[in-house]
């Protein structure tokens, strides 16, 4: 396995627990099984680019930032007034947290800080 796969797990995990959500949260917004949640993490499984792509929008991190030996998300402070997080939340989340990655891209294209 490629040495920066090898991060992508254990990075992906770190986000999901950072963020507060359980691999029943991350396995609704994919439309996948836990059970498949759980060995992405563990590095037994490997991960589609699409569910990849979800999941950097919805930690709002860039998809490359999954290969890096640490990571850490660039919290944005929500709250949600529910007893549970649905799958129509977390669409939200990953919506607001593509903005915030666009912005933050095209400041980065335009020469700001």
């Amino acid at each position: 396995m490629d040495s920066a796969k090898i991060y992508m797990g254990d990075n992906i995990k770190t986000l999901r627990e950072q963020s507060g959500f359980t691999q029943n949260n991350i396995a609704k917004y994919l439309k996948v099984d836990q059970s498949l949640i759980s060995k992405i993490e563990k590095n037994e499984r490997l991960i589609t680019s699409d569910m990849l792509e979800k999941l950097s929008a919805l930690f709002g991190v860039t998809v490359e930032s999954f290969y890096e030996k640490s990571i850490t998300a660039n919290r944005i402070s929500f709250a949600l007034r529910a007893n549970e997080i649905t799958e129509e939340d977390l669409e939200a989340i990953s919506a607001i947290n593509r903005i915030a990655l666009n912005l933050n891209f095209m400041t980065k294209l335009l020469g700001g800080n």
